[in-house]
C-alpha cells in the first residue's frame, strides 16, 4: 500500500513536472511572432498571417515638403514681397504634402544666416530666396548643403542643386512706356527706381523704349533710392521729380508711395501726374491718376516647381539647367499659363478713365502703319504672347545713352544680354550704376 501510493505521488510529480517544462518552452516563441507582425512581412508566411493594419507604413507612404521662403521685404509692402506671398499662400493652402515657412525683412547682407537657419534649424527640404542680391550667398548655401533644393529669384547662377526663376515684366514695362508716351505733356517722365541692377535696368530701359516708340523725342529720368523698401524716400524722389517737371511717373520701390504722389497731385494740387503701380494691385491708392503696372502670379511658378520635386522630377542633382523665365506666352514651356499681366489690378488692363485718350493717340509703325497705342497695345500683347515671340522690344537698332548703337537692326538681345544688362538706352537720364 505505501509502495502504491509513493507510485501515484511520483507520477503525479512527473505530469506536473512535464507540463510545467511545456509551458516554460512555449513562453519565449511569442515574442518573436509579434516581432513579425508588427514588421512588413514577405513571402510565405506573410500570406499564411491575417491582415493587420499597420499605421506607420501607411504615414510613411505620404511624404511631405517643407519649403521656405526669405524675403527682402515686409509682406504688406504691396508691392514684389506681398506678391510673393501671395504665391506662398496659394500654394500652402492648395496642397495637404506641403508645409512652407518664411521670414520677411532680411538684409541682403544677412541672408547667409537666414538660409543657414532654414536648413539647419527648420529642416527645410527647399528654400527660396526672393532677392537678387540673395544671389551668391544662395549659391554658397547649396554648395554647402547638396542634399537640399534651393530656388533663386531674378538670378542666373544656378548650381546641380539649385534652380533659378523669375517672372519678369520687361514686355509688361514697354507696354507701360507706350501709354506714358502717348500721355505726357511735358515730353518728360520719370522713374523712382530701387537698385541699379540688371533687372531694373532692364526695366527702365523696355520702359523707355516704349515711351519713345510713341514719343520719340521725350525722356525718362531717373532717381536712384538704393532701397527696396522705403516709401518715405520713394515719395521724396517722386516729389523731387515732378518738381523738375515730370507729369508721369513709373517706379520699381515695394510701397504704393509714388502712386499716391501723383493721386495727390492729380487730385488736389489741379497738377496732373500720372503713374504707373508696380507689381501688386495698386488701383485703389490712385484711381484718378494710375493709367496701368504690372501684376505677377508667382503661385503658378511655385506650384510648377514644387510639383515636379514632390513628384521626383526635380531633384538636388539635375537643377543646373533649370531656369523659369516667365513672361506673356508662359515663359518657361509652351502652353503654361503667364505669370504676368497688363495692369494695376486684375482683368483691367488699363484703367478705363484713359482708354480714350489713348484711342486717339495715333502712330506710324512700320508694319502696321497708322495705329492708335491703345490697339497697338493689345497688337503687342498679341505679338508677345505668340510662342514664336513676333515682338521683342529689344529688337534693334538700339542704341545708348551715348548714341552708341548696341543693338544691330532686326537682332534681339540674348537672354544672357537682358539678364546682365548694365548700360541705359537712349533717351534715359540717369547713371545705370
Amino acid at each position: 500500500m505505501t509502495s502504491k501510493k509513493l507510485f501515484h505521488v511520483l507520477t503525479v510529480l512527473l505530469v506536473f513536472s512535464l507540463l510545467l517544462s511545456a509551458c516554460q518552452s512555449q513562453a519565449p516563441a511569442q515574442q518573436p511572432q509579434q516581432a513579425e507582425q508588427s514588421q512588413p512581412s514577405t513571402g510565405q508566411a506573410a500570406a499564411e498571417q491575417p491582415q493587420q493594419p499597420q499605421q506607420p507604413a501607411q504615414a510613411s507612404e505620404t511624404p511631405k515638403i517643407k519649403a521656405c521662403y526669405v524675403y527682402v521685404g515686409p509682406i504688406g509692402d504691396l508691392g514684389w514681397t506681398n506678391a510673393h506671398d501671395v504665391g506662398r499662400r496659394y500654394v500652402d493652402d492648395k496642397y495637404d504634402w506641403l508645409e512652407t515657412l518664411y521670414v520677411e525683412s532680411v538684409a541682403e547682407a544677412d541672408s547667409a544666416r537666414f538660409i543657414d537657419r532654414f536648413v539647419v534649424e527648420e529642416k527645410c527640404d527647399v528654400v527660396f530666396t526672393t532677392s537678387f542680391g540673395y544671389m551668391d550667398d544662395t549659391l554658397k548655401a547649396a554648395q554647402k548643403y547638396p542634399d537640399k533644393i534651393f530656388v533663386h529669384v531674378s538670378g542666373f547662377k544656378r548650381a546641380p542643386n539649385m534652380a533659378t526663376m523669375m517672372a519678369d515684366f520687361y514686355q509688361i514695362y514697354y507696354l507701360n512706356g507706350l501709354m506714358a508716351g502717348a500721355l505726357t505733356k511735358s515730353g518728360k517722365v520719370g522713374y523712382v527706381g530701387a537698385h541699379p541692377i540688371p533687372e531694373v535696368v532692364r526695366h527702365i530701359n523696355a520702359f523707355t523704349l516704349g515711351v519713345r516708340e510713341a514719343n520719340p523725342e521725350a525722356t525718362v529720368e531717373v532717381r536712384w533710392l538704393y532701397s527696396w523698401y522705403d516709401p518715405a524716400k520713394a515719395r521724396e524722389a517722386a516729389e523731387s521729380l515732378v518738381a523738375s517737371g515730370v507729369d508721369i511717373l513709373a517706379f520699381t520701390e515695394d510701397s504704393p508711395a509714388v502712386v499716391q504722389v501723383g493721386e495727390e497731385y492729380t487730385t488736389q494740387k489741379n497738377q496732373p501726374v500720372y503713374t504707373f503701380s508696380h507689381y501688386s494691385p495698386m488701383h485703389d491708392y490712385g484711381p484718378n491718376s494710375v493709367v496701368s503696372g504690372q501684376l505677377v502670379n508667382w503661385g503658378l511658378i511655385y506650384e510648377d516647381i514644387l510639383t515636379k520635386i514632390y513628384m521626383g522630377i526635380y531633384t538636388n542633382q539635375n537643377l543646373e539647367n533649370v531656369d523659369y523665365w516667365g513672361l506673356l506666352s508662359g515663359g518657361w514651356q509652351l502652353g503654361a499659363p503667364s505669370s504676368v499681366e497688363l495692369g494695376a489690378r486684375f482683368g483691367e488692363p488699363i484703367n478705363p478713365i484713359f482708354e480714350a485718350a489713348l484711342k486717339e493717340f495715333k502712330v506710324n509703325e512700320k508694319f502696321l502703319g497708322e495705329i492708335s497705342i491703345y490697339d497697338l497695345i493689345f497688337k503687342r500683347i498679341e505679338q508677345m504672347r505668340d510662342p514664336a515671340l513676333l515682338f521683342d522690344p529689344f529688337t534693334g537698332p538700339i542704341n545708348d545713352q551715348a548714341g552708341t548703337q548696341r543693338v544691330k537692326d532686326g537682332q534681339r538681345l540674348s537672354y544672357f544680354e537682358l539678364t546682365t544688362i548694365d548700360w541705359f538706352v537712349e533717351g534715359v537720364i540717369g547713371e545705370p550704376k
